[in-house]
């Protein structure tokens, strides 16, 4: 495939090469951003197994669109479009599922560290999970544009710039969106403090 091993190559070059038919290619831009997309997917559904299938699917139609991609665009900003799309799809159908607590993101569960560690105590837990709970509810309860924007910047990290382009918005509109979702949180969750 081209010259040097695809994980040292550009997402611009594996795409490319990914448009010429070397699936080595696409499947090196899947291991990049692969757990990324799972978490997005994650924190719209709350639910694991539909996390896999959204972040599957958009991978699925990003493949099957590459020959349409403008390479002016960054591959990320492009995927990650279509991933949204999926989740507020999703969310529109009514699909939602009650919040859970949040967990680690590679499908693996807490349990080897509750052996060594005996944990909180049931009440402190108790409380924890309700918070967890409330939190969720306050997240779920946001419009999708709103909740779209607060996750991709606080959970995601990115930049006012990058949401901007994948939720094909001015930043302007962005940070309002931002700016509404802190203060319905704030709202929502004011006797938590």
């Amino acid at each position: 495939m081209g010259t040097g091993r695809p994980e040292e190559l550009g997402d611009e070059t594996l795409v490319t090469l990914a448009q010429k038919g070397e699936h080595k290619a696409f499947e090196e831009l899947v291991e990049r951003y692969k757990q990324k997309a799972y978490r997005i997917a994650f924190d719209f559904t709350r639910d694991r197994e539909e996390a896999k299938d959204l972040s599957q699917e958009a991978f699925l139609r990003a493949f099957t669109h590459l020959n349409g991609f403008d390479q002016r665009a960054s591959f990320y900003t492009w995927f990650y479009r279509i991933l949204v799309n999926l989740c507020l799809d999703y969310r529109r159908r009514g699909q939602r599922v009650s919040w859970q607590p949040f967990e680690e993101h590679d499908g693996k569960t807490a349990e080897k560290n509750e052996i060594a560690n005996p944990g909180p105590s049931p009440d402190r837990e108790a409380m924890s999970g309700e918070i967890s709970r409330k939190i969720g509810a306050a997240l779920n309860s946001l419009p999708p544009k709103q909740r779209t924007a607060f996750v991709l910047k606080n959970h995601e990290g990115l930049s006012i710039r990058e949401i901007a382009k994948i939720m094909q918005t001015a930043e302007g509109t962005v940070k309002t969106h931002i700016h509404r979702a802190v203060l319905a949180l704030r709202q929502s969750l004011a006797e938590l403090v």
